[in-house]
């Protein structure tokens, strides 16, 4: 049986689906538009269904056209994967990798491993991806990403398929502007009752890290809901700034203080017999072949775990 669609079809189709425009997605591919709007059609017209709605030149994916993506990057996905396989064998240590991270370790953590691996590896393409545990966990099992660095929850339902891995600790501390009463103290200790009389910024109280923390402090007997939550931002840069001027406290991945820390524009302050941990996860898919570049990343992760 003739299969309905090519694999440049599928690429063409990706491309305009990430784009949102036949222009770009030409200009990416280095195809005509004409050719490119021909392949659409002859693709839809051998499916049977439409996949893109095309309104005031507004493009968006039908409900097929959704679910079709999945499958074309997956399958895609695969082609790449043997490709690195048979090149594995030609090149040696030579390849590409895809890394996929949740969004603080993206930002903080992950860009110093990955200038160290670049550093000792110039030869292999590496490029990161930076989103949600979710998306990089499902990207991860339709192996679109060959490996993950995450710190939120995984869904049940992609754990069956997936291989995880402690991989280290990142504490969640508590910072307060210099000026703050509390931050003058001698002793860099507060109570659990000295929570309830801090102005706090947070992050959107739908961030992972925000119902990770309040979860954390509620198991320790603190009344989150009481707390004087006067700022909600969405960025972790931007919690630092609010900080370091003197609008509130914060709870920051350990992770991604130290240059306040080194400048000394924030004071650290700890909670008597409180610790604020999550373990970050490496996850991987099983049934991924392992390319030399992924065993040489995958090797780099556990040497710096274990400094």
């Amino acid at each position: 049986m003739a299969l309905p669609f090519t694999l440049q079809q599928l690429r063409i189709f990706k491309a305009i689906a990430s784009e949102k425009s036949f222009t770009q997605a030409a200009e990416i591919l280095f195809v005509s538009q004409p050719s490119l709007s021909k392949q659409i059609k002859t693709l839809e017209n051998r499916l049977g269904i439409i996949l893109l709605n095309r309104d005031n030149n507004k493009i968006s994916l039908t409900e097929a056209g959704t679910i079709f993506l999945q499958y074309a990057e997956r399958i895609l996905a695969l082609c790449e994967e043997s490709c690195r396989a048979l090149n594995d064998l030609k090149d040696g240590e030579r390849g590409n990798l895809k890394v996929g991270t949740s969004q603080t370790i993206g930002a903080y953590l992950m860009p110093r491993i990955l200038t160290l691996f670049v550093q000792n590896y110039p030869q292999i393409n590496l490029t990161m991806e930076i989103n949600s545990t979710r998306i990089v966990a499902k990207k991860v099992v339709d192996r679109i990403i060959d490996i993950g660095v995450v710190g939120g929850d995984i869904p049940r339902s992609l754990k069956k398929n997936l291989e995880i891995e402690d991989f280290v600790e990142d504490e969640l501390i508590l910072i307060l502007p210099k000026s703050h009463p509390f931050a003058k103290r001698e002793r860099k200790k507060i109570r659990k009752e000295d929570l309830y009389h801090l102005n706090f910024i947070t992050l959107n109280s739908n961030s992972t890290i925000y119902k990770f923390i309040d979860h954390t402090l509620i198991q320790n007997n603190i009344q989150t809901k009481q707390f004087n939550i006067i700022m909600e931002l969405n960025s972790i840069e931007a919690i630092k700034t609010a900080v370091s001027l003197g609008l509130g406290a914060a709870f920051i991945s350990s992770s991604a203080i130290e240059k306040e820390m080194e400048l000394k524009t924030v004071e650290i302050l700890t909670i008597e017999n409180i610790k604020i941990t999550r373990t970050l996860a490496i996850i991987t898919n099983p049934d991924l072949h392992r390319s030399k570049a992924f065993d040489l990343f995958y090797n780099e992760l556990w040497f710096l775990k274990n400094l």
